[in-house]
């Protein structure tokens, strides 16, 4: 696939989405003569393929790759769905407070199951019951695969479950996390649920935008969470202050980022007559896919450091020598015992050059080409 064939392909991807969300049926014409192949390609890359398929199907079009991947989502979502409601049942039972974040709220407010693509279900927990929390889930038969390693826990279950569970919403090294570490405060408590709790509809879009800032920042982001944005607006709009919401993005400092996020959506998906402005951020997202790429990453980090070969050095020390708050997110076991401090730069180094030499050979390869 050319980057020309996968640019059109995009385009179709943004149209068939827009529709899906509006509720409009699309015009055949616009997709006669489209390769199917390269068009899943391209929706897959920001994991937009049931969305997709959902207006293909109302076009008339079936695909079996397509179909494939809506049924799919509607499994995983239904799944997860399931095993979420039975951990929330016990969560009430052992009073331990509870919040469901982001695409297991948002994927409420799109037209059907399924059609928005979950990877996982993010809760936000009373992080003082972490262990207890630990022992819930493993009696739900589920595997822990990370535990006290971040600012949250996961879980699997087989075949489809994942669950990340979250003492806290950003980690000690985020800009956000002073802002967000007495969330509880600003919550609400849900009726019915012994636990549950609820942001309003003004904070949680200032959070689902906190958060899409984080990834945007870092390493781009893609087309799912600009439709994520989309219809936010448009289910919960009626009901934002946006006095307030205009407030506490420039206390997180992102009131640019919320701005033009917010433009980009309204017109990509909207009336389709797109900002300057519109333009550039979406060639961005584009380019970045679902999580973001390598590239925009080590652009972003490098930029920290200022420009140039100084800051290239900078930025490669810093990778070697860590920061305790990035020691204590990437190396637990070093952090709890100190003791092994001084072995952990050669450490790194070794694994580079060893286990990572291919990832470290294409990181060096962008960093060398970066202006």
């Amino acid at each position: 696939m050319t980057h020309e064939e996968y640019r059109k392909a995009i385009d179709i991807v943004i149209y068939l989405a827009g529709c899906a969300v509006n509720g409009s049926v699309p015009d055949k014409k616009r997709i006669d003569g489209t390769d199917l192949e390269i068009l899943y390609k391209a929706a897959d890359s920001h994991l937009l393929t049931a969305v997709v398929a959902y207006s293909l199907k109302k076009a008339g079009i079936t695909d079996h790759a397509f179909e494939q991947a809506k049924a799919k989502s509607i499994r995983k979502v239904t799944t997860m769905d399931t095993y979420k409601k039975m951990l929330f049942k016990r969560l009430d039972q052992e009073n331990i407070w509870y919040m469901p974040l982001k695409g297991t709220i948002i994927k409420d407010l799109y037209p059907g199951i399924g059609i928005r693509q979950m990877a996982d279900f993010d809760i936000l927990f009373d992080r003082n019951h972490a262990e207890r929390l630990r022992d819930i889930m493993l009696e739900l038969g589920f595997t822990c695969e990370h535990f006290d390693q971040s600012n949250h826990d996961v879980y699997y279950r087989q075949p489809v479950t994942n669950f990340e569970m979250h003492r806290l919403l950003f980690d000690d090294i985020s800009d956000m996390y002073d802002y967000y570490l007495d969330v509880k405060s600003r919550l609400i408590k849900d009726e019915g649920d012994n636990c549950g709790y609820h942001f309003s509809s003004s904070d949680l879009y200032i959070y689902l935008t906190a958060h899409e800032y984080k990834h945007y920042s870092v390493s781009g982001t893609g087309l799912r969470s600009v439709l994520d944005t989309y219809v936010i607006w448009q289910k919960l709009g009626d009901q934002f202050d946006q006095s307030y919401i205009r407030t506490e993005c420039e206390k997180l400092g992102i009131s640019e980022f919320e701005q033009k996020n917010k433009s980009l959506a309204l017109h990509l998906f909207g009336d389709g007559r797109l900002t300057e402005d519109d333009k550039l951020m979406l060639e961005y997202i584009i380019d970045s896919g679902t999580y973001g790429t390598i590239s925009n990453s080590l652009k972003a980090n490098v930029g920290k450091f200022g420009t140039g070969r100084s800051a290239k050095m900078k930025f490669l020390f810093r990778k070697i020598f860590l920061p305790m708050r990035y020691v204590k997110m990437l190396h637990p076991t070093v952090y709890r015992h100190k003791i092994l401090l001084p072995f952990l730069p050669a450490y790194r180094v070794i694994r580079a050059v060893t286990v990572k030499r291919k990832e470290t050979a294409g990181k060096l390869k962008i960093i060398k080409r970066l202006d």
